[in-house]
């Protein structure tokens, strides 16, 4: 009975951090107290696996694929536990991208259902999802969090009391659009596709033969899973090339991955990208622009950049990301204030 009812002050802890998580001013705040309230709900067993030092290298190994990671989960989180780990996960993400995020963890009950092979349960586990801390949670001092699976990375950085960097941020989606069964005509990531081709439509022939790149269309996005994305050659049309239909359309395209991140950090990351300058972004595609055929497009500003693919199955597999040149894991902001700290003087968090 005493164990039920610490479950349930489990439970209810992790509602009120979820609400909370939706209040969307405070993300250090509120990331640090359902880090907490999610490690406390742990077994030590469970903490162990869950938690890392902050300067452990895993912290920047990060992937997309179905593969076993490093960190705890959810196969082997009871209820309240998993309750608090989506409340933790919902502090990082707005209600457009926690759903998002639920819709790619869904997705994986739908490919073991298509693949029937005795691969599939093992690679296609809505329960293979891995929840990672780094460092000690708190107001002060450097830690950080991961939550990644198939088609989902979400890593944050956070060092006194600020969120510091908040990617690589990766959503894909395998089906894009559900063929068949009760799902039937559900898509998962449908901005991301509908206003990159509704951009390349837009364009008249001559902006085309910039914006639309020649050769083989990108098999994948071609940052994939690098540390540090390199910045790609910036071919495509740049915005100040772009009407103001074709410059709204842009604006909402970017808006649509920014739109991922709660408020607080949403601003934050948008106002990096507009003090970079809005009129030097470039917007370049590549592929087919009818429904089904295989696409590439990617957005890129002097500080950051978006890439997007759909060219597995059919035109129907769907990999994004949002890379910061310069604030991918927090490691440009870190080292920046450790060359600043006095020599021999210990920095919080290492």
């Amino acid at each position: 009975m005493r164990q039920h009812l610490l479950r349930l002050s489990i439970v209810l802890a992790g509602a009120v951090a979820l609400t909370a998580a939706y209040q969307t001013t405070k993300s250090p705040q509120t990331m640090a107290g359902a880090a907490k309230y999610f490690l406390n709900g742990l077994s030590p067993d469970q903490k162990a696996k869950a938690t890392f030092a902050f300067s452990n290298e895993e912290r920047l190994n990060w992937h997309f694929i179905p593969r076993e990671r490093k960190g705890l989960p959810f196969r082997e989180m009871d209820t309240a536990q998993k309750a608090l780990a989506h409340s933790f996960m919902s502090t990082g993400l707005s209600p457009r991208g926690y759903q998002k995020a639920t819709l790619i963890n869904s997705l994986e009950d739908i490919l073991r259902q298509q693949e029937k092979n005795s691969k599939a349960p093992m690679r296609r586990d809505p329960e293979g999802y891995f929840f990672s801390v780094f460092g000690e949670p708190g107001d002060s001092g450097n830690w950080g969090w991961r939550v990644e699976g198939h088609h989902i990375s979400l890593n944050f950085t956070l060092a006194g009391g600020k969120v510091i960097a908040t990617s690589p941020m990766f959503f894909g989606s395998n089906p894009q659009e559900i063929k068949s069964g009760p799902r039937q005509g559900q898509r998962t990531l449908p901005r991301e596709e509908d206003l990159g081709r509704e951009l390349v439509l837009a364009l008249d022939a001559k902006q085309k033969t910039t914006a639309v790149l020649t050769g083989e269309t990108p098999k994948d996005i071609i940052s994939f899973n690098k540390r540090k994305a390199d910045v790609l050659d910036p071919k495509g049309l740049v915005a100040k090339q772009m009407n103001k239909k074709q410059s709204d359309l842009l604006m909402s395209l970017i808006e649509e991955y920014v739109g991922n991140l709660p408020d607080d950090l949403a601003n934050v990351r948008m106002e990096g990208v507009k003090k970079a300058g809005l009129d030097k972004v470039t917007f370049a595609w590549a592929g087919g622009t009818d429904k089904g055929q295989g696409h590439y497009y990617r957005v890129q500003g002097p500080t950051f950049l978006i890439e997007y693919d759909c060219t597995q199955n059919d035109g129907n597999h769907i990999h994004s990301v949002w890379r910061d040149y310069n604030g991918d894991f927090g490691t440009d902001v870190l080292a920046a204030h450790y060359r600043q700290a006095p020599h021999g003087t210990a920095v919080a968090g290492r």
